[in-house]
């Protein structure tokens, strides 16, 4: 053969060998090394199917499950397996029509891809779940996946214990993909805080599928499923039967409550009102209410318990004088000539509900009546204290007071999206004033009598509360007292609840000073008709100033008088003097937790409180307006279930001095605008009409 013909003759050859290898590589490749096709011959052949876990059970202090799970289903569809199904069929059992079918399957593809399994209609009722079981095998691509669902037996605590709603794109974005669709997630309250604990681990549970896509059975026998793992357990301190008396006693009322065991920080009762039916938000009912909810004026998912700003009032008084005792300033027995009213600026202002002599002869006294000058007084000789260089330099050694006892700072507690509300800054001063040399302890005197620019919300009030009743320390507020099974990452976290804070170094003699005019409140004060069966107790009314109507009830107190073993803080709007409604509401609950039980004698009050509705007919008017408003500007469109409300739309509210005590101030007519968690289509452009509207 010719040499030609041998080099062509082996470079054939040579062809055939490099396309073998490459064949044999590949199929190597394919069958042992890549698994890529074998997942997609698993993927038609295999069904994956979520087994979702039980969340995680939340007990009372009792030992009370105040939630718990019952199983519902969900019809889930896959798209890409939607083929030649009884459409009408499918649409008569779900009472939808086909424009509306035919917009949830494209929800589904955009939201979770053709080939992956979506809600296409959640939590079905067991009727319907008996019809589709009956039928499914019209509607291939369909199925139905348990998952539980939370179910609340007392019908209360519904701010406390928040809700769970279906992840959106930006949770599971933010969650590193941990979350799928479908998903649940806490959404607010204990369930947003406490989710890690509550929330357990899918199992998944693999079938398999013949060539129309019907399952068979267990794939493998079940040797590749996992088990879903349900969620921790939440041991609270809270009472639900104090909780659910606690919301009975604010049924027709705005305002908020919190009752706390001093001793320990742990809350018993936390209550704003209005509120609603946790089982309102729980399942099927979550998509039918809570938009209507979201848009409500009267904002029943607005916890004023820890948002709520409120002016403390004469309650403050007990803290203004722990101020003065410390400082050196005044002694218990610090008498103070009120005529019933206030001349030392000048302006004869505040007025005193006083007037006798010797109303405010000492420390004791001046608390039981509550004497509005003798507290602007002490208050006066904090920021002139001669041991400071000037006004603003005392003002902000008082400022510090304040912040050491809680006020004007977040106080931690385990619920998300509490509010600061405010001891002004001396910046907020120059700005009104017009610099730190054109103001003095004159000109915001009422700060002494928790008025002027000074808020605080319940929760602040009870904690300080419960510093008196302590004298002298406090555990931050807190629901949740142990965890179960808890690891090291929850016993870091709970360390902050379980760490005893002591404030400043204010004296024994001090705190009793306070406490025996806070006892002589309920003897022969302002509260002296306030009564609880067999135990003696503490208190200290307030009536705030509120620029848009009738002054709040405000009532602060802790019992018994020695060992206290509750403190309670109560807010009700609009409602007029401390002792008439917020100190029945305090007194009851402080019955109930320490008696057990409401006496007979009681009783009369309890039905009366309860059945009293005391909101304005102004405001109910305003809320009926401004829903009717906002529905029509809106066109009544629907609330996507992915927004999540933690704050109230947009509520003006102006600031409480008292421009006749403070001449020389500038009313700067200030908005302090509660910002809203979301906006609707043309919200934004309604919220500035209704603010140009109330201006």
């Amino acid at each position: 053969m010719p040499v030609f013909n041998q080099s062509r003759k082996r470079v054939i050859q040579l062809i055939f060998l490099v396309v073998f290898l490459v064949i044999v590589g590949q199929l190597f490749n394919l069958q042992i090394t890549s698994g890529k096709y074998k997942k997609l011959a698993d993927d038609n052949a295999v069904a994956k199917k979520i087994a979702y876990p039980s969340r995680g059970i939340i007990f009372d202090r009792k030992g009370k499950a105040i939630l718990d799970n019952i199983a519902r289903f969900d019809l889930v569809v896959t798209p890409s397996q939607v083929k030649g199904i009884d459409t009408f069929a499918l649409c008569s059992l779900l009472q939808i029509d086909t424009a509306e079918f035919n917009k949830r399957i494209v929800t589904s593809i955009i939201k979770n891809g053709k080939y992956r399994p979506s809600i296409f209609e959640p939590f079905i009722t067991p009727q319907l779940q008996a019809q589709l079981d009956e039928n499914m095998y019209k509607f291939s691509g369909f199925d139905l996946s348990e998952r539980p669902v939370r179910t609340y037996p007392y019908k209360a605590a519904a701010h406390i214990l928040g809700y769970v709603g279906e992840v959106d794109t930006a949770i599971i974005r933010k969650s590193g993909y941990f979350y799928q669709m479908g998903d649940l997630v806490g959404r607010s309250g204990l369930e947003k805080t406490y989710e890690k604990v509550l929330m357990g681990q899918r199992g998944i549970n693999f079938l398999i599928k013949d060539n129309r896509n019907r399952i068979q059975g267990s794939y493998d026998k079940g040797a590749f499923d996992t088990l879903p793992e349900a969620g921790r357990n939440l041991y609270t301190s809270i009472d639900i039967e104090l909780q659910q008396l606690a919301e009975k006693l604010m049924k027709n009322k705005i305002g908020g409550l919190v009752a706390i065991n001093p001793k320990t920080g742990g809350i018993l009762a936390m209550t704003s009102g209005p509120s609603y039916d946790p089982n309102d938000l729980a399942g099927a009912a979550f998509r039918k209410n809570w938009g209507r909810m979201a848009l409500d004026t009267a904002r029943p998912l607005y916890n004023r318990a820890i948002k709520g700003q409120y002016p403390p009032g004469s309650t403050f008084k007990p803290l203004g004088a722990l101020v003065a005792l410390d400082q050196g300033l005044i002694t218990p027995s610090y008498g103070y000539s009120c005529p019933g009213r206030y001349y030392g600026c000048g302006i004869g202002k505040p007025a005193c509900t006083h007037f006798g002599a010797g109303h405010a002869a000492n420390l004791r006294i001046a608390l039981a009546n509550s004497c509005n000058s003798y507290f602007v007084q002490i208050f006066r000789m904090a920021l002139d204290n001669p041991a400071f260089a000037n006004t603003t330099s005392g003002y902000l050694k008082w400022k510090e007071y304040m912040n050491s006892f809680g006020m004007g700072v977040r106080l931690g507690v385990d619920l998300p999206s509490e509010d600061k509300a405010s001891i002004p800054d001396t910046s907020r001063y120059n700005k009104d004033f017009g610099g730190n040399r054109r103001w003095n302890s004159c000109n915001v005197l009422t700060l002494g009598i928790g008025q002027d620019r000074m808020t605080a919300t319940p929760l602040q009030m009870a904690n300080v509360t419960s510093i008196i009743a302590n004298r002298g320390y406090y555990y931050t507020p807190h629901l949740v007292d142990s965890i179960q099974d808890e690891s090291i990452d929850d016993t870091a976290f709970m360390s902050k609840y379980r760490t005893k804070h002591k404030v400043t170094n204010i004296s024994d003699s001090a705190y009793q000073a306070v406490v025996d005019g806070m006892y002589d409140v309920t003897v022969y004060g302002t509260a002296n008709f306030l009564r609880i069966p067999g135990v003696q107790y503490c208190a200290k009314t307030g009536t705030a100033q509120n620029p848009h109507g009738k002054n709040h009830s405000i009532f602060t107190s802790f019992a018994p008088r020695k060992k206290p073993q509750i403190a309670v803080a109560v807010v009700v709007e609009n409602a007029g003097y401390g002792a008439t409604w917020a100190g029945p509401i305090a007194t009851l609950l402080m019955e109930k937790y320490l008696n057990d039980t409401i006496s007979s004698e009681s009783m009369a009050t309890l039905e009366r409180v309860s059945k009293a509705d005391l909101i304005p007919a102004a405001i109910k008017h305003w809320y009926y307006q401004k829903d009717s408003i906002r529905q029509a500007k809106a066109g009544l469109k629907e609330v996507s279930i992915d927004t999540v409300i933690e704050q109230p739309v947009v509520v003006a509210k102006k600031t409480t001095f008292d421009p006749e005590a403070e001449p020389n101030r500038k009313d700067t007519g200030d908005l302090i605008l509660e910002k809203p968690a979301m906006l609707l289509p043309n919200e934004k452009k309604n919220i500035l009409d209704t603010l140009q509207n109330d201006k």
